[in-house]
């Protein structure tokens, strides 16, 4: 299963098309709708995060696309300064993807940098301020997309 956030840009054209409810039926696409700007005819924006097996996703995309909405993948790179961290575990509990994660019988805290969707629910629990959230937007070409969706 993939979790990525992305921007959707609407033409004014296909703004009251249902397209995000295609997503469900279609490709079995669970989505949570973080911000949305959308009017009938009017252009739209749409801050949307979906989840889905990757190839699924992938097809999704290719469906918003050929109603010439642009779709651009939106990432927070999460980061552990390992100087500051001393290994509580507070953020393993807050971790829905399991980026963050207590190995045993170490109890060393292990962080997944693939497995992280950027949410970044870690960063307020962590008590000595070791995990950062740096916001990185970039539009992806389709081979691009094919590797990091």
């Amino acid at each position: 299963m993939a979790t990525r956030i992305y921007i959707l840009r609407f033409p004014k054209e296909t703004s009251s098309e249902p397209m995000i409810y295609q997503l469900v039926k279609q490709y079995d696409i669970e989505f949570n709708i973080l911000k949305a700007d959308i009017l009938p005819q009017r252009e739209g924006v749409m801050i949307l995060e979906l989840k889905g097996v990757k190839d699924k996703v992938k097809k999704s995309l290719d469906y918003l696309r050929s109603f010439d909405v642009q779709a651009e993948r939106l990432a927070a790179a999460i980061n552990r300064d390992d100087e500051k961290c001393f290994q509580c575990g507070a953020c393993t509990g807050i971790c829905p993807v399991g980026a963050l994660a207590i190995k045993r019988p170490e109890m060393e805290v292990i962080f997944d940098p693939e497995k992280c969707t950027g949410c970044a629910l870690c960063v307020p629990i962590c008590p000595v301020r070791a995990m950062e959230v740096s916001p990185v937007s970039s539009a992806f070409s389709e081979a691009e997309e094919k590797v990091v969706v």
